[in-house]
């Protein structure tokens, strides 16, 4: 299962999407966290040292990333015409969660019982040159090619805002989380969201945070309705996490951690149509094909979809 966290920046998304890392983990789940904000603060919040160098970054290694990928299907005779959406067929090289596979094992990390990978900062090379899609373009060409199985999870934290409706990415996910604090400025950004939601039928829940009271939590009913989900509440778990000393997931209060455990099974209560999550990725393909990426590679890049194939038949 995939889930991504999203909301205003200072919502809180980070913390949360490392939180829930570190629950399915400590019930023995293989996750996968994914830091694809621009601000890279997923692998301290799961328990990395700040001083120590980062994963080797995904988005600033994508020659051997697409290479990787490609493997050996003929209707991509090479890297170079391969983009964010490329989506795979017959000779792919398809991924997994194995930690000791080639991938994993160039890029991932391991903090706070949790394999995670990075997307990379936004480096002063980038600055008036390419926009932090770029990165994010890897995550999602990773996320087309995995193949990930009942009882593994995939947990991303997104770019704030709605700036993650710049790609096709925020379709990647089996259930997208939008963290908000009970104040206009954290509703506002779910109203973005629920309006593109609806257009592409991706599921959008609200978890509410840094919620103090019940005027809080009847502030944000009235606003989302039945989208939300739970909220969190005051927490010294979290502060103490922020300040470094991260205490065990079972140490959290009772209260949050019950929301997290609505939120697994909420998670695990939703089916994947493979089929279905296909054709979206070969409909974001043709759309970015015909929007700019024919002419950028000077190829008709329609000629890669592979017809009748599924991840799961390969």
């Amino acid at each position: 299962m995939r889930i991504a966290f999203v909301g205003k920046g200072g919502s809180g998304k980070t913390t949360a999407a490392a939180m829930f890392s570190r629950y399915l983990a400590s019930r023995g789940h293989p996750v996968l966290a994914i830091d694809a904000d621009i601000n890279q603060h997923l692998g301290v919040a799961l328990g990395a040292d700040p001083a120590a160098a980062p994963p080797r970054p995904l988005g600033a290694d994508l020659g051997w990333l697409k290479e990787h990928l490609r493997g050996d299907n003929p209707r991509i005779p090479s890297a170079d015409v391969m983009i964010k959406t490329t989506p795979p067929g017959r000779g792919s090289r398809l991924v997994g969660l194995d930690p000791s596979g080639e991938l994993l094992t160039r890029y991932s990390g391991e903090a706070g019982g949790v394999r995670y990978l990075v997307t990379g900062e936004f480096e002063e090379s980038d600055i008036g040159v390419s926009c932090y899609h770029s990165k994010t373009g890897a995550v999602e060409l990773y996320l087309n090619h995995l193949v990930d199985r009942p009882g593994e999870y995939v947990v991303v934290d997104m770019t704030a805002g709605a700036d993650a409706f710049a790609s096709g990415l925020f379709t990647r996910f089996d259930l997208t989380v939008l963290v908000s604090e009970p104040t206009r400025r954290g509703v506002g950004v779910y109203a973005q969201y629920a309006e593109h939601a609806r257009a592409h039928d991706v599921a959008l829940r609200v978890l509410g945070n840094k919620v103090a009271d019940d005027t809080d939590v009847e502030y944000l009913r009235a606003q989302v309705g039945d989208a939300l989900l739970g909220w969190l509440g005051q927490s010294a778990w979290v502060r103490s996490a922020e300040r470094g000393d991260l205490l065990p997931i079972e140490a959290l209060e009772p209260a949050n951690l019950a929301v997290l455990e609505t939120l697994h099974a909420d998670l695990d209560a939703r089916d994947r149509d493979w089929a279905a999550y296909h054709r979206g990725t070969v409909e974001f393909h043709l759309r970015n094909a015909r929007a700019w990426a024919n002419t950028a590679t000077g190829t008709d890049l329609s000629t890669q979809i592979d017809p009748d194939f599924t991840p799961v038949s390969a």
